[in-house]
Order: structure tokens, then C-alpha cells, then sequence
């Protein structure tokens, strides 16, 4: 061994002579200029620095892929128009574009991966909470969760699915992986705590990506008038980040939310800048024009700059005081319908989603044909929006974003739709709603009537897609459907006092988005958010008002859509506990704690550490002082067992475990490392305060001790098993 290492030793002197490196002075220097610039950088915080590269990254990617749907649905709206008035074709060509990509998303992103279906925030919710869950963040996903998201939303409003929820799993996945990358750079072990704020800012980003970035432009602040007006874009990163964390994390760190907004900004300037260098200074892409333009008409209330591939959605209420006091009642009905109609679509949902596994012909194709079951959907969802047909009493050539636009028009379509001089004017979005044997009111009520039934089913489909833009549109259709009949039944308008104020429609689209979006997803910032979102805060008072009706309505009857997907996919997540079951406080952990453990004593030797291995599989176990005092005095983890074994020698010994043994005598108290207790509970400690404590400490088992004494043990199973049975009574 020694000849081996004077050989090994001489080859190294002699590649180091015949190697020519050029100045090593210089070279040394510079090593040690760039070791003292790490140490400067890593002085202030590595951390910032990734957060920084994680909103760069995320809002490059989310920019490129905006650029490629633009371009991937320019091409579908030039084909539907040059095909001609040949009835087949155009069905054709309506139909099977959306239908061949959706098939392609399902299959491409499964073969990959099985879990870039879906959202994934149902997932990212119960890692949160400090479950594991296996290659669900590798980065492997990445590449299908992009394809198959990209393809997803260049099938338009005929499908209707968003971005959010697909695109905030992709950026846990990119943070997932920094995480890794600062652990080499910092030669740092992993630490959780570093990889859960790294999570916690990776859905800001994802939200801030989506909605915070518009670019700056120029259009009329009247439609009347020619002159554009500039304003300044809005920026709902504020919003974006607390309505992130107010849907994922039931409790969390001020220090979370600050490090989540500090990457979402960064995220939202770089889309910022790379969206004004591509529509202002340097116009790479031609179709990023917007689909109005292949369509043969543009709207007559917005420039052609306004008009981006940004995910923003302006309004322009230029009114001092947009609402009257009057008005707060009927908000507050919006709020109620909002609040029922929610109800209905959570439970109409869930009881879909139960029923297409339950059916033998979905769940034989959803088990081994994803893509037929994809292309049966897809086709029938096509079929009815085509324009010609059903579609055109529910304004289907609009793109997502156009529904947006169109709904929050600050002008009251049934004005318009009265004066016939506006006929002579090019045609607007409003005039898609305009259906000369319905009206807006009945285009309206069906696209209501018919968009329920078939985003529940759209919901179904296993390719990579958001349900939050969905239900924020029709939360904002409902909102302008009692605007307009609001507005209807008083042409003149309300007072309470002073002169008379007229009905502005867009108000109540911005409220029913907010309201509906809100009480699906239980949360209270979409308020913020969609005033944010638009640039208009006027209207702030009634839109809050608004969201706490839904949501109080629907907070009582259902659980909010994501925990509807954990529910259905039995996720080990505990749903959250409402402050009206009083009887969580009466409920100790005496009488659903785990009295059967397989406890060690300090003094325990071979035998009895084998007979604890074999008559459990816990990755840790509670020891005690001794069998005939039970006082718990620490842990020892299942691997520090194994390796007590075999260093003992002794004939039972697993056959997979016995590596190098040498024969010994020893105690489990004096060769292995007992951990302390930092957390235990007592058997008078109350349901609510072990529920708490499980969702803001993320623990995944607790044990429990009489004036020192071990008597049992409370895992989330115990918890989460207790508080559905006590709220079915």
C-alpha cells in the first residue's frame, strides 16, 4: 500500500512539471479577489441573492411562455379566418387545434412525470405543512410541467383554464433546486427551515409573475374621446404575495412574507422591462399583436399599446365618487349570490371529481388512456363555444384576458346597445356580448348557465392548468350581469344626497371577481388584488364588503377548492378547524392519543432493541428511564438502532444488517445518542391547541406525559382523524 502511494505521489509531481500554467501570481490573486468578493456577498445574506435569481428566472420563463401561447393562438385565429364561410372547415379548424394540443399537454407532461397534472397547489399546501412528498419538487418536472402548461393555455377560453396554480408549482420546483444549488455553493448542510422560506417565497413569485408585470402604455381615459391619456401602470405585488400565502400557509413568519415580497418584486420589474423592450423598442414578435387584430376588428376603447401579452386587465373609472351609500345593498347581494353560487360550484366540483374516478369507463381511460379522456372533453367543450353555434350567445372568440377587458368596461352596455350611431364605429369587445335575438342579458345568464357546468368538467382533465383565472371571470360576469340589470332598473341613477350618480357596471364586475374568487378559494386579498390588478381602488369599500359576505357564506357550507383537491386525493393535510366548532375546545388528547408504544429503556441491550425494530416501523423511538420508571427523557432515531445491532454480535441479528460486526456489550444508554424532548403534550391539552400546534410547529407526531410519564403519543393521523369525526357531529 505504501509502493502504491509513492507511485500515485511521483505521477502527480510529474504531471504537475510538464503542465505549463501561465502566471501563477496572477492567478493566485485573482482566486483570492474572488474568494473575498463570496465572502462580502455571503456577508450580507446568501439567501437574497437566490431570491433574486429565483424571481429573475421564474419571470423570464413566464414571459418566454406568454410570447410562445401569443404566437401559438395568433396562428389558430389566422387559420379560422383565411379557411373562409365553409361550415365544415370552420368547425374543423375551431375544434381539433385545441383538441390536438390538450391531447399532446396530457400526454407528453404524464409520460414524463405523473405529477405536473392538475395545479399542484393542493400538493405545495401539504408540503407546506412539512410533509414529504417524493419527487413531487425534482427538478425533472420542470421541462413537462412548462410544455404542457404552454399548450394548455394556447387552447384559449375554449377549454378556459389559467396559469396561477401550474405556474406557482413551478416555482417551488425552481426553488426547490436553488435550495440545492446554495447548499453546494455554501457547503452548508440542508437545512428545512431554509428550503420552507424558500418555498414560501417561491408561490409569491408564482403569483406575482402571473399578475404583477404589465407594461407601460397609453389609451383614452374617455372612450369619447381621441386624445390618449397616459397612467401609470399598477403593480399588485402587494396583493399577489399576501393572497399567496393567505391560500397556502394557514400560519406564517413576518420574515416569510418579506423575503416572498422581495422576489416577486424582482420578479415583476424583469417582466416589466423585458415587456417594454419587446412591444416599445424593439418589436421582435409580430404576434404578440392581439387576437382582436386576426379576428378583423380591435377595440375602439383601447390603443393597440395597452394591448399586450401581459397578464393584466385595465379598467378606467375616472369618477371621484364611483358608488353611492345606496349602493352597499346591493354589494351585499352581490356578495350573498356570490357566496351561494360558490357553494354550489365547490360541491358540484368535489362530487365530480369523486364521480369520474368512481365510473368504470373515466377511470379505466384515466388509469390507462389520459389522452383519449382529454380529447373526448376538449372536443366536446370546442364543439359547444364554436362561434357559429352555441358560442355565439356566450362570446367565445374572446381570449381570457378579453373577457377581462370586455367585463370591466366602464361603460353600460345597455346604454350602448340603445344608440344606434354606435353601430357606425368599429367594433368593440362589449358588441361580442351583443347578440341581436338575446341581448347582453341573455348572452350573459348562458354564458353563466353554461360556464358552470363546463369548468367543473374542465377541472377534470389531467394536463398541467389554474383554476383561479376561470372562476375570477366568472365571478366578474356574475358582478356585471346585476350591474347591468342594476343599472337597467334605475337609468338615472342613485343618491342619498347631492346630485344623482350613475350606475357604473364595471364596479360590480370588479367586486363579483373578487367576491367569487375569494369565496372559492376562502381568501379575503382578492380584493386588494383585483383592484390592484385594474389600477381603480374607487370602488375598495364595496368590493371588501362584498368578500366577506361570500366568503362567510362559504367558509361555513364548504371547504375552499384547494382543500377540495386534497380531500379527494386523500392528501395527510389537516383541513382547518372553524372557530364556530366550540367543541374542539372540550376534546383533550386523552381520548384519542395513541396508547400502544413500543417504548426503550436506557439499560435495554440486543434483545430488546430487535424486538422494538421488529414489533414497529417508526422512524424514531421514545425512551424512557427504565421499565420500572417511565419518565421520558429523549428519542433515539430507528438508523441509531440498526446500528447498535450491528455492532453487537448475536445470532438473530437481521441477515440485511450485519456489516462488519464486532462483538461488544453495551447498553442502548451507552452507545447510542439519545435526542431530547423539546415539545410534549399533556392529556388535558385540548383538541384546538394540538391542532395549532401540528399546523404552525409542521409536526408530524408528539408524545404525551403524566408529571413526566410517558402514557401515550398524538400523530397528525390521531389529529386530523379526531377533528373530522367531532365536526360530523
Amino acid at each position: 500500500r505504501g509502493e502504491k502511494e509513492e507511485e500515485q505521489e511521483e505521477e502527480r509531481v510529474l504531471v504537475s512539471e510538464h503542465s505549463w500554467r501561465p502566471c501563477p501570481t496572477a492567478r493566485r490573486r485573482v482566486r483570492g479577489c474572488l474568494e473575498w468578493v463570496k465572502r462580502q456577498l455571503f456577508h450580507v445574506g446568501e439567501d437574497w441573492y437566490f431570491l433574486f435569481i429565483l424571481g429573475v428566472l421564474m419571470a423570464t420563463i413566464s414571459f418566454t411562455m406568454d410570447i410562445i401561447v401569443a404566437r401559438l393562438y395568433a396562428a389558430h385565429c389566422w387559420l379560422y379566418r383565411e379557411i373562409g364561410d365553409i361550415g365544415v372547415l370552420k368547425y374543423l379548424s375551431w375544434t381539433l387545434y385545441p383538441t390536438a394540443l390538450a391531447a399532446f399537454s396530457t400526454g407528453f407532461s404524464q409520460s414524463i412525470t405523473p405529477h405536473s397534472g392538475g395545479s399542484g397547489i393542493p400538493e405545495l399546501k401539504t408540503i407546506l405543512m412539512g410533509v414529504v412528498l417524493e419527487d413531487y419538487l425534482a427538478i425533472q418536472n420542470f421541462g413537462a410541467k412548462v410544455v404542457g402548461l404552454t399548450c394548455t393555455l394556447t387552447c384559449g377560453s375554449t377549454v378556459f383554464l389559467g396559469k396561477v396554480g401550474p405556474y406557482v408549482h413551478l416555482s417551488a420546483m425552481a426553488a426547490a433546486y436553488l435550495g440545492k444549488m446554495r447548499t453546494t455553493v455554501t457547503r452548508e448542510y440542508e437545512n428545512k427551515f431554509k428550503q420552507h422560506e424558500m418555498l414560501v417565497a417561491a408561490q409569491a413569485v408564482g403569483v406575482a409573475t402571473v399578475f404583477g408585470a404589465p407594461i407601460s402604455g397609453e389609451y383614452p381615459s374617455n372612450p369619447t374621446l381621441d386624445t390618449p391619456k397616459p397612467r401609470p401602470d399598477p403593480f399588485p405585488i402587494f396583493p399577489g404575495v399576501l393572497f399567496s400565502i393567505e391560500v397556502m400557509s394557514p400560519h406564517f413568519a413576518v420574515r416569510d412574507y418579506w423575503r416572498g415580497f422581495f422576489a416577486a418584486t424582482c420578479g415583476a420589474f424583469m417582466f416589466r422591462l423585458l415587456a417594454v423592450f419587446n412591444s416599445e423598442q424593439c418589436p421582435l414578435f409580430p404576434f404578440t399583436l392581439p387576437p382582436w387584430h386576426f379576428w378583423g376588428a380591435h377595440p375602439s376603447f383601447l390603443s393597440p399599446l395597452s394591448e399586450t401579452i401581459a397578464a393584466v386587465f385595465k379598467s378606467d373609472l375616472q369618477i371621484d365618487f364611483p358608488f353611492d351609500l345606496l349602493e352597499t345593498f346591493f354589494f351585499v347581494i352581490l356578495g350573498t349570490v356570490c357566496g351561494v353560487v360558490a357553494c354550489a360550484y365547490l360541491f358540484c366540483q368535489r362530487w365530480m371529481m369523486v364521480a369520474v374516478k368512481k365510473n368504470r369507463l373515466t377511470a379505466k381511460l384515466l388509469a390507462t388512456d389520459k389522452p383519449v379522456y382529454t380529447v373526448l372533453v376538449v372536443l366536446l367543450l370546442a364543439s359547444i363555444t364554436f362561434p357559429p353555434g352555441l358560442g355565439q350567445f356566450m362570446a367565445s372568440r374572446l381570449t381570457m384576458k378579453e373577457y377581462l377587458t370586455s367585463l370591466f368596461d366602464n361603460r353600460t352596455w345597455g346604454l350602448l346597445a340603445l344608440n344606434t350611431s354606435e353601430v357606425a364605429k368599429p367594433r368593440g369587445l362589449w358588441q361580442e356580448w351583443d347578440h341581436p335575438s338575446a341581448t347582453i342579458y341573455g348572452t350573459l345568464s348562458f354564458f353563466l348557465i353554461m360556464k358552470f357546468w363546463m369548468l367543473i368538467l374542465a377541472t377534470t382533465l389531467p394536463l398541467p392548468a389554474g383554476y383561479f383565472m376561470p372562476i375570477f371571470i366568472y365571478g366578474a360576469a356574475i358582478g356585471r350581469l346585476l350591474g347591468e340589470g342594476v343599472a337597467l332598473v334605475f337609468p338615472r341613477g342613485l343618491h342619498s344626497e347631492g346630485p344623482l350618480r350613475p350606475i357604473i357596471p364595471a364596479g360590480y364586475a370588479l367586486a363579483g371577481a373578487a367576491a367569487f374568487a375569494g369565496s372559492v378559494t376562502h381568501a379575503v386579498s382578492t380584493a386588494l388584488l383585483v383592484c390592484e390588478a385594474t389600477g381603480h381602488m374607487g370602488h375598495i369599500l364595496p368590493t371588501v364588503l362584498a368578500v366577506l359576505v361570500a366568503n362567510a357564506i362559504t367558509q361555513k357550507n364548504q371547504p375552499s377548492f384547494y382543500d377540495a383537491g386534497i380531500i379527494v386525493k386523500k392528501l395527510p393535510y389537516l383541513p382547518p378547524i372553524r372557530s364556530r366548532h366550540i367543541v374542539s375546545y372540550q376534546v383533550v388528547v386523552e381520548e384519542f392519543m395513541e396508547r400502544r408504544l413500543v417504548a426503550l429503556a436506557k439499560g435495554d441491550g440486543f434483545q430488546e432493541v430487535l424486538a422494538a425494530l421488529d414489533a414497529s416501523a417508526d422512524t424514531e423511538y421514545p425512551v424512557v428511564e427504565s421499565t420500572g420508571s417511565p419518565t421520558l427523557v429523549g428519542t433515539v432515531s430507528r438508523s441509531q438502532l440498526v446500528t447498535f445491532l450491528q455492532s453487537h454480535e448475536h445470532p438473530q441479528a437481521p441477515q440485511g444488517e450485519k456489516v462488519n460486526r464486532v462483538a461488544s456489550v453495551g447498553t442502548l444508554g451507552d452507545d447510542c445518542v439519545i435526542e431530547p424532548i423539546m415539545l410534549q403534550f399533556s392529556p388535558w391539552t385540548s383538541l384546538h391547541q394540538a391542532y395549532h400546534l401540528f399546523q404552525m410547529l409542521k409536526l408530524q407526531r408528539v408524545f404525551v406525559t403524566s408529571s413526566g410519564e410517558l402514557v401515550g403519543a398524538v400523530s397528525r393521523a390521531e389529529v386530523r382523524g379526531k377533528k373530522e369525526g367531532e365536526k360530523g357531529k
